[in-house]
């Protein structure tokens, strides 16, 4: 791997990382729905034009369902849901938690794709929950109903990533990653406006919000997936996915440094757990090519 590659890796990580200082800063004040509407909105629109410039709109119509589909269970849903745990939870906490979406993907893949569970990946699996339950349940906070809910809604946000992965195997396997990123963004912005009218902010944003909403949008989810496509493209699916392992550490990095966030022992603890667990689950610890889940939703941030 070049010196560029990791340079953009490390870029890659900083940004998705930041998705959750973001949602953290911004959808206590304005609302996840409108928050995560302006998101994939802007994210899609930001999008279009390079669609159009290499002439794949007529692909995008012609995937319009699974398109509709992959916005709803990849986007719209998970989104919403880490916003809502973002107004709750510290943005490195909501991140450790969206990291167990490939736990979950190898039982999915495992009922839905048929794919074998095997001891390995058993193991994984009760590694990343215990490593769940230590973050959990050492926090120096009080475990109200809110916080537990935020943390349900943290978890349902990556299982539905663990859900989306073999629908998009299935489904939109032969479309450009551009293709299905755009239009799903635009997708689940439409399954989102039925919604709005019912959730208007009370509150005028603050430039600090409105910056915040913007980065969340172009910055984080829009040239993020440039620099995705970018590092499929000169390192390989396999490689580029290891972009995973570090967006915990930015997004704590990031809480500790603009919200002045704590870094507990229990987060330390409990991220190396779930890291580990999702390493071993998923075959990124040998060398057997067989053993390396290929199966990766679109976003998981």
């Amino acid at each position: 791997m070049k010196l560029s590659d990791v340079f953009e890796m490390l870029l890659l990580a900083a940004l998705w990382g930041g998705s959750f200082l973001f949602m953290r800063i911004a959808a206590p004040v304005i609302g996840p729905i409108w928050l995560i509407e302006f998101r994939v909105l802007l994210a899609g629109l930001a999008l279009l034009p390079l669609l159009a410039r290499l002439g794949l709109l007529g692909e995008m119509r012609r995937n319009l369902i699974p398109l509709l589909t992959v916005g709803c269970i990849n986007s719209a849903i998970p989104f919403l849901l880490l916003a809502f745990a973002s107004v709750s939870l510290p943005a490195g906490f909501t991140s450790i938690l969206n990291g167990t979406a490939p736990l979950f993907g190898t039982v999915v893949a495992s009922v839905w794709l048929q794919e074998k569970l095997t001891p390995a990946r058993m193991l994984g699996f009760f590694l990343g929950f215990i490593g769940v339950v230590i973050l959990v349940g050492w926090q120096a906070v009080e475990t109200t109903p809110g916080f537990l809910i935020a943390i349900v809604a943290a978890l349902l946000a990556a299982f539905m990533y663990a859900i989306a992965a073999p629908y998009i195997k299935q489904n939109l396997a032969d479309v450009p990653s551009l293709v299905a990123t755009t239009g799903s963004q635009l997708g689940a912005a439409l399954v989102i406006i039925p919604a709005l009218p019912f959730t208007v902010p009370q509150q005028v944003p603050s430039a600090k919000v409105i910056i915040s909403v913007l980065s969340l949008a172009v910055l984080s989810t829009a040239f993020a997936y440039i620099l995705f496509f970018r590092l499929i493209q000169n390192i390989g699916s396999t490689k580029a996915l290891t972009v995973t392992y570090l967006i915990p550490i930015f997004a704590m990095l990031w809480g500790t440094i603009v919200l002045k966030e704590t870094v507990t022992s229990s987060m330390i603890l409990g991220c190396g757990l779930v890291l580990l667990g999702t390493a071993i689950a998923n075959d990124l610890l040998t060398t057997t090519p067989q053993g390396r889940s290929k199966s990766s939703s679109i976003h998981r941030q």
